[in-house]
Parts: structure tokens; sequence; C-alpha cells
């Protein structure tokens, strides 16, 4: 099924927002052992925090969400509105949920709400933190978004997410 291309939410945070299919994935799954969670923060903003640990290879923590088939040819920009805590994370995007690589670009926060506008053509893809030999992202459609936090570093992260839109 196709979502209307005449919406350009892809998710909106409140306090009744059904968060249950965000899924966590952690570098457990090869062997890591940092930790991570997702839900709704008090006001209602999406919640993803965690601590990162650098034991038996690991350092990252990751959440997605698959979407229905979204129409995005007439868009050309991710809207994050975001509040971090100073650090870089990675906006995540997959045309097809069944692709074994993401579309991927590192941006900063500054403690602050921002509005961070990420331009879907900038985004490359990667696999398991390499980028490929493929063109950038061109697609029609998204099916999948999440964000990555792993900067090589233990440490505790938290971002708070408001809106993620298309413009």
């Amino acid at each position: 099924m196709l979502t209307s291309m005449s919406s350009n939410i892809i998710f909106d945070f409140n306090e009744k927002s059904n968060v249950k299919e965000w899924v966590i994935t952690n570098d457990v799954v090869m062997g890591g052992k940092s930790s991570s969670t997702f839900g709704l923060s008090p006001k209602g903003h999406g919640l993803f925090k965690g601590a990162i640990s650098l034991d038996n290879n690991g350092g990252f923590c990751s959440v997605k969400h698959k979407l229905e088939r979204k129409l995005i040819k007439n868009f050309t920009t991710i809207a994050l509105r975001i509040k971090g805590d100073g650090k870089n994370y990675q906006l995540r995007i997959k045309s097809n949920s069944g692709d074994y690589f993401s579309y991927i670009i590192i941006f900063s926060t500054n403690g602050d709400w921002q509005e961070i506008q990420i331009p879907l053509k900038d985004m490359y893809p990667s696999f398991r933190g390499r980028k490929l030999d493929k063109p950038n992202f061109s697609e029609d459609y998204i099916e999948e978004i999440g964000f990555l936090f792993g900067n090589k570093t233990e440490e505790n992260f938290q971002l708070m997410i408001d809106k993620i839109e298309l413009k």
C-alpha cells in the first residue's frame, strides 16, 4: 500500500504516539555490549538514549521504523526537529526495507531544539560502516527510517525527536 504523496509527515511524536514499531538494534547482534532504549519522553517526544561500549569490538546503537511504502519523488529534503546532546548521529533510510544497505548522512546536534534539513540526494549508501560504490539516494520511495549512534567512543547519548517530515 502506498502512502499519499500529499502527506509530508513521516512521524510526528506526541504523548499518544505508538512507538512499539520502532525497533532497537544494538551491537549485541555481533557480540558487543552497548545498550539503548526508545520510548516517549514525559512531553511526548521520541527518546532514543543509551550507552556505547567498545567491548568485543562493539560501538553502536540504532533504532528504526518500517513505514508503509511512501512515495517521495516530489520531495527533496528530510527535515528533523530534534534535540540532541551535542554529539553526532546518523540518519538512515531505505528505499526498500529488504535492502542490505542503508542510505546515511551524519548530522550534528548542539544541545538545543534544532530543525535540521537533510537533502535526500546527499545521503550515501553504506553497509556496516563502509561507503558503497553506488550512487547517492535518488529513489522514489522510502520504506524505512532510523537513527544510529556510534562515534568510536565509550559514552552515553540521548536524542529527542519531535518530528520527521519531507519538504
